[in-house]
């Protein structure tokens, strides 16, 4: 049966859309297919619902954003029963396809007041959904929250709605405890989350529309990044220096050059905030020599013009406020930790009677990955700090405090490019190999690493200002409990360092990886896909075993499958026979581990071949970790079930370093970044492997 909750409020902007947005991802950990429904869409007919566009974009059920929507406004106010009707219908299309849907409320953008929140509450109690209040906090005392809560409560309740949670949203900090208290007695249980002026702050790019401009310099990439202050600069050059501050929109007439050049010009200087934007209003354009000028000076600051005068420009960005479905990463990672650090997401999981799914979906193990890491913190190093995929990855991370960071580079460079894209790094620890303190202590180290290779102080000191050398040498040192990197450097550039310092654990002869290949109800583990071109049996069996200890390690019970291009006794060959002494080899070195073979791909995974090719198997239909016998086979089967089966591959994960040490894929996404980088916070957890 599925399972739905209804995220309700009695009022416009509550920041509901957060808590929706919570919903649907700690709905993700649970089961396999959650899906979003929005009973009365906002907006204007054909325009999109942004919020709705938002929280399908994090649903796993893969439904279609047209097909999540029961009516529009108009459709309420003609006919209302018929309004509940087509929406109890479309409802229940999208919950046959799930296990949980979240339901979001209509947001006051029609008409307002006790009316519509009576709708809300027929729609819930006739869908039969559980409903999570929301309500503001902002601008009023505690007493207030609590009495909009009775009021809304006893609405729901007329109509036969079942409240089972309440949050009280965007709480002025000083008064976090005092809303809290005043919702203590309630007889479900209640959240109080904090007001952030960022996750209401317009983005650039809204602005922009509201004033009717257009872009005329700077870089469109930067359009997404919030406005968090409004500055009028109606004022003298020097007057406009001292208001300036980190993240605001400075708008100015147009043919007030000395000011343009100014603010342009503190926006380059390290010694001032960096800006989101210049607004140039009255219709004037800067003189030519200006432009010229401005132009010259390469900055990417986004340059707006629009012919609305001082009053009116101002006036409308004022006006302005930002939804957190168009905001910036930034803006949906902050939504997310707060959400996460305000609410018990299990104690409302269980409020609203989530059974947990017996599957692993992707989504799923993601999230488990994040949840290990954040449970024991470690520092992880990344050398690539100048790449901006690991600026808004390390953005992520610290946002939702999986891990402590370390980037290396430029760390005048680092920080503001990152302001630029409107993340924030600032807890982020960052170093320059060229310049640190630990440049020389790291040089004689590895001197004295390898001496038996002839190597110099001085050469080591070259050595060292490569920051794959210099991340390494952290790891060896305690300075970080793991690093990753790979995105703009070779795998081999990756984790040639880990050998020459790491090195490996006692015991195993080769360093080797696997990939986490998640498929829709399941994970799976691949081994070796990365990293040893043709291993001999006994560095097979390495693979194997190390392979096994990895699945172990992140939740995985290893069934390890020795593949091969037969099965059993039935072939005979060099090749085969490699593999059936590694087997032999993983037995007698560790006689704990269920491993069958040699064996073939679909022997090991599909039930109904195992039953006919090796029907007493414990391994056979049912294998986890599977051994590809060289790299050509393991690289090329990764890549076609990746391709081929919507699988998403996380890795490549490195095993058999004394360190963790991981390597990431040139094409790398964000995402793959923040697995990885959790990944490597696990392993550290584990100590040496």
């Amino acid at each position: 049966m599925t399972t739905s909750v209804y995220v309700a409020s009695a009022e416009g902007h509550t920041g509901k859309s957060s808590v929706a947005l919570g919903l649907v991802e700690a709905f993700a950990r649970r089961v396999q297919r959650v899906g979003v429904f929005r009973p009365v869409s906002r907006g204007n007919a054909g325009e999109p619902d942004s919020v709705l566009s938002l929280l399908v974009s994090r649903a796993t059920a893969r439904i279609p954003e047209a097909e999540c929507v029961g009516v529009d406004y108009d459709a309420v106010h003609t006919d209302p029963d018929a309004a509940l009707a087509t929406i109890v219908a479309r409802y229940r299309e999208i919950a046959s396809r799930c296990d949980a849907v979240v339901i979001v409320g209509s947001d006051y953008t029609d008409v307002a007041g006790p009316t519509e929140l009576t709708f809300n509450a027929r729609v819930a109690a006739n869908l039969g959904s559980a409903v999570v209040l929301v309500v503001s906090a902002r601008e009023r005392e505690a007493a207030e929250v609590r009495q909009m809560v009775d009021i809304a409560s006893a609405e729901l309740s007329a109509a036969h709605a079942s409240l089972v949670a309440v949050v009280a949203n965007r709480c002025p900090s000083e008064h976090l405890a005092e809303a809290s208290s005043a919702l203590a007695d309630l007889t479900v249980p209640a959240w109080v989350m904090p007001d952030l002026p960022l996750l209401s702050a317009p983005s650039v790019r809204e602005l922009m529309a509201a004033v009717d401009g257009t872009l005329t310099a700077g870089d469109p990439e930067l359009l997404d990044r919030e406005a968090e202050a409004l500055i009028v600069g109606g004022m003298t050059m020097e007057h406009i220096l001292t208001r300036l501050a980190e993240g605001a929109v400075v708008i100015v007439p147009g043919d007030r050059s000395d000011v343009i050049l100014a603010v342009l010009a503190a926006h380059a200087a390290d010694t001032f905030p960096s800006l989101a934007a210049l607004i140039l209003n009255g219709g004037f354009t800067p003189a030519e020599q200006v432009s010229r000028l401005v132009e010259g000076l390469s900055q990417r600051l986004p340059v707006i013009a629009t012919e609305h005068g001082t009053f009116e420009t101002a006036s409308a960005a004022a006006r302005t406020r930002g939804l957190l479905s168009t905001g910036s990463q930034r803006k949906l990672d902050l939504a997310r930790s707060t959400f996460e650090n305000a609410v018990d997401i299990e104690a409302l999981m269980d409020a609203v009677n989530v059974p947990r799914s017996q599957v692993t979906t992707p989504l799923m193990f993601a999230h488990d990955l994040l949840e290990r890491a954040r449970a024991d913190r470690k520092h992880i190093v990344l050398p690539e700090g100048g790449d901006d995929r690991i600026l808004r990855a390390a953005s992520t991370l610290l946002s939702r405090d999986v891990v402590d960071l370390t980037l290396l580079g430029d760390a005048t460079a680092i920080r503001a490019r990152a302001a630029e894209l409107g993340l924030d790094v600032s807890a982020a620890q960052i170093i320059d190999p060229a310049t640190s303190e630990l440049h020389e202590k790291f040089a004689t180290r590895y001197t004295q690493l390898r001496a038996h290779k002839g190597m110099t102080t001085e050469r080591a000191r070259e050595v060292l200002t490569d920051v794959s050398y210099f991340g390494t040498m952290m790891v060896a040192e305690n300075l970080a409990d793991g690093m990753v990197s790979g995105a703009q450097h070779t795998t081999a550039h990756t984790i040639k360092p880990s050998f020459e310092i790491i090195k490996t654990t006692p015991g195993t002869s080769i360093v080797s990886s696997v990939f986490f290949m998640c498929l829709e109800d399941r994970v799976l583990v691949y081994g070796d896909c990365a990293v040893n071109p043709d291993p001999d049996a006994t560095q097979l069996a390495d693979i194997a075993i190390s392979s096994a200890a990895t699945a172990a390690q992140f939740g995985v019970d290893p069934r390890i499958a020795m593949l091969s291009y037969s099965t059993g006794e039935s072939g005979s060959g060099a090749d085969v026979d490699k593999v059936r002494t590694a087997t032999a080899e993983v037995r007698e070195r560790a006689g704990d581990l269920v491993v069958e073979g040699p064996i073939q791909y679909d022997a090991a995974v599909d039930a109904a071949v195992a039953r006919a090719k090796m029907p007493d198997s414990q391994v056979a239909g049912r294998a986890t970790v599977l051994i590809f016998p060289d790299l050509n086979t393991g690289n090329n089967t990764y890549k076609a079930v990746q391709r081929s089966a919507g699988a998403v591959a996380v890795g490549p994960v490195l095993q058999g370093l004394r360190r963790p040490v991981n390597d990431l894929s040139r094409g790398a996404l964000v995402q793959d970044i923040v697995n990885t980088v959790a990944i490597t916070a696990i392993q550290a957890q584990q100590g040496v492997r």
